[in-house]
């Protein structure tokens, strides 16, 4: 197949062609105007939507702080929104996630618990891997007493296709430490989040 003039010397062509392969296939003309630049569109698009291959989470919790003034409670960032791609069908899936930790002695820059959440929500997932990736990422870098990571989210494989029922939440919670073995400590962190 020849090199189209629009083509984008940063997206591989194979990449391209892929893209106009799928249209082509799904009953479109990837040569019609307002399909011409689409497969470097996309092929750009998927270059950032998977972004989080390329980084190691772990990295954004390495500055941490002792400083605390004696603090010794809960710390929790609530709400915090998402996109990620679920790997079985390459649908958004989009969410918002609650992280919390019960410090051991140090904290971290609050912005880093959604970098970390964003790190792994940037490549294809299941919701349930990427509950269990954001608290043991946390666990194993701040050796807190506890982490309690939620995460509420809708899916496009299910919205948009096959079953099509829009509206609906997965939650999915994983609990480490103190969260986990204490049903006093375990109620607190959920009702902080909301649940």
């Amino acid at each position: 197949m020849a090199e189209p003039a629009n083509a984008r010397p940063d997206v591989p062509q194979n990449v391209q062609d892929a893209i106009a392969t799928l249209i082509r296939w799904a009953g479109d003309d990837p040569t019609r105007e307002g399909l011409v630049d689409t497969p470097s569109r996309v092929a750009r698009a998927w270059r950032e939507y998977c972004q989080g291959y390329g980084e190691d989470p772990a990295v954004h919790l390495a500055r941490q702080f002792e400083e605390v003034g004696g603090y010794n409670e809960i710390v929790l960032l609530k709400g915090i929104p998402f996109q990620s791609h679920c790997e079985h069908h390459m649908a958004p899936i989009n969410g918002t996630a609650s992280i919390a930790y019960l410090p051991r002695n140090k904290v971290v820059g609050i912005s880093k618990l959604a970098r970390v959440l964003h790190g792994f929500a940037r490549r294809l997932q299941i919701q349930e891997r990427l509950t269990a990736q954001v608290a043991q990422c946390i666990w194993d870098e701040l050796q807190p007493l506890g982490v309690a990571v939620v995460i509420e989210a809708q899916h496009g494989c299910m919205t948009g296709r096959g079953v099509r029922t829009p509206g609906v939440g997965m939650v999915t919670s994983r609990m480490m430490g103190t969260f986990l073995e204490d049903p006093r400590a375990r109620k607190e962190v959920l009702a902080l989040m909301g649940y």
